[in-house]
């Protein structure tokens, strides 16, 4: 369609060109003239924009909503929920996330509520998707009891909830811990001639193992298959998870060698492997552990990061470190994990454990190599140096991080830490050089350091620093 066949509405005085310029203006333009269009018509936003039948997208969506955040929030929420049951568009998570906080929704839960108030009163047509839509918006917000209104609100329209519409409630509950109300509602999705479906039961069998009932997660993987549901790899990782935390590591193991004998959809992926080698590792059983990493890679599963870092703590915190560097050698030749992803673990968790001194030499190494750590082990290794009075020694080495392109990872405590040592310890050229480095790049002071950094700053006569970094403190 051409630009001169649009609705008056619609009508743009651009040109119909192809650059991005172009575009950028057209979506902008049409943001305005839908919020002057909710400004002008309050009653029956519904019907009012399907009117109109604008062609919507997720820039254009969330120019409208930060709009009618400022002074209409109760409007910009109703065309938000029409805007999400429109054929021709969809709402993206991050859409719902978006709108959750420009409304405020988990700090005033009662507006979403309130929409259903609008819609009776204004007589407006309402549908399941606008149910989904609204409940989708509760599940960003949590909102596990405003969704179990949102349901029994259906009736009140005289519409009848899908199995979708229940699973998305049956999760918030079951992400609260309620397994009570969980049960209830699945048991009442049977009176509707509803049946469970797949996610419904990962999320409840996820629930129940999740507060440890883990009985209650066994039978319901074997009542599935009455409803047509075949447990996959997703129920079993799921259950091998919860079993691993709460129950029998052996048990564990059982279940973990009937779904390699299985096979199929049943296969174990990296995330049942790993939750098993977790649960071995917790126990002290470091050398099970290495047999089912054995195992995974026999069945053709590459470790990941997490699994790796899972054995490596583990040897560290048994004191060994040799077979550690070797596990490094075995799964970076495999190409699977970084040698970041092994190192900085290593690094962390030496610091921890007290074992600074061997942290530090790693770290170095790494450094040298060109290995570029983490934010956590960068941050950790420049504040411990701190710590033990080595503030000079901790600067030098954010030089060297520096170098090897690694400094937008470090935290602002970090360098609010090193910044305040420099200073206290009289180094004022490199305390100056790092101050301006942390203006330039708009790095935030931690607000307690501030004051003490501006004081510094004036008694090394650096004065025109003290105004800027006091605009970054915070």
């Amino acid at each position: 369609m051409s630009f001169s066949s649009l609705p008056r509405f619609l009508s743009l005085s651009i040109t119909p060109k192809t650059s991005k310029i172009s575009t950028l203006h057209f979506t902008t333009s049409l943001a305005d003239k839908l919020y002057t269009h909710l400004q002008n018509n309050p009653n029956n936003v519904e019907k009012s924009l399907n009117s109109i039948k604008p062609k919507l997208d997720t820039r254009c969506v969330t120019e409208v909503l930060h709009k009618c955040s400022l002074n209409n929030s109760q409007i910009g929420l109703r065309f938000f929920v029409w805007a999400g049951y429109q054929s021709n568009y969809r709402h993206s998570s991050f859409l719902y996330s978006k709108a959750c906080k420009l409304f405020n929704i988990k700090q005033n839960p009662q507006a979403v509520l309130d929409l259903f108030e609008f819609y009776r009163a204004e007589k407006c047509v309402v549908n399941l998707k606008t149910f989904k839509v609204v409940l989708n918006l509760c599940k960003e917000g949590t909102l596990a009891n405003e969704a179990f209104l949102v349901l029994r609100k259906m009736q009140e329209f005289d519409i009848h909830a899908d199995t979708k519409a229940y699973t998305i409630v049956i999760r918030l509950f079951c992400d609260k811990g309620d397994m009570d109300m969980a049960q209830k509602l699945m048991g009442e999705m049977s009176f509707n001639d509803l049946y469970p479906d797949m996610v419904t039961y990962v999320s409840i069998i996820k629930g129940f193992c999740d507060i440890g009932r883990l009985e209650e997660a066994c039978r319901l993987v074997k009542e599935m298959r009455a409803h047509g549901c075949v447990p996959n790899v997703v129920v079993y990782s799921t259950l091998v998870d919860g079993i691993c935390r709460f129950g029998s590591v052996e048990r564990a193991l059982e279940l973990l060698g009937g779904m390699e004998k299985e096979g199929g959809d049943c296969n174990p992926n990296v995330l049942t492997y790993t939750s098993v080698i977790q649960g071995l590792c917790e126990k002290g059983r470091t050398m099970d552990a290495f047999a089912v990493l054995d195992r995974m890679e026999a069945c053709g599963c590459a470790p990941n990061r997490v699994t790796v870092s899972t054995l490596l703590k583990r040897l560290c915190m048994d004191g060994h470190l040799e077979e550690a560097y070797k596990l490094i050698d075995r799964v970076v030749a495999g190409g699977s994990v970084s040698s970041c992803d092994c190192y900085s673990p290593i690094v962390v968790c030496l610091i921890r454990i007290k074992k600074v001194e061997e942290a530090e030499k790693l770290f170095r190494r790494a450094v040298v190599s060109g290995v570029k750590p983490d934010g956590l082990a960068c941050s950790l290794m420049i504040k411990e140096l701190c710590f033990v009075n080595r503030v000079l020694d901790g600067y030098c080495l954010h030089d060297e991080i520096e170098k090897i392109g690694s400094l937008s990872t470090i935290d602002s405590d970090t360098y609010s830490v090193l910044l305040v040592g420099l200073c206290q310890q009289g180094y004022s050229l490199e305390a100056a050089k790092l101050a301006r480095s942390l203006i330039e790049k708009r790095i935030h002071l931690k607000h307690p350091y501030v004051d003490k950094v501006v004081e510094y700053m004036k008694k090394f006569g650096v004065t025109d620093l003290v105004t800027e970094l006091a605009s970054i403190g915070r």
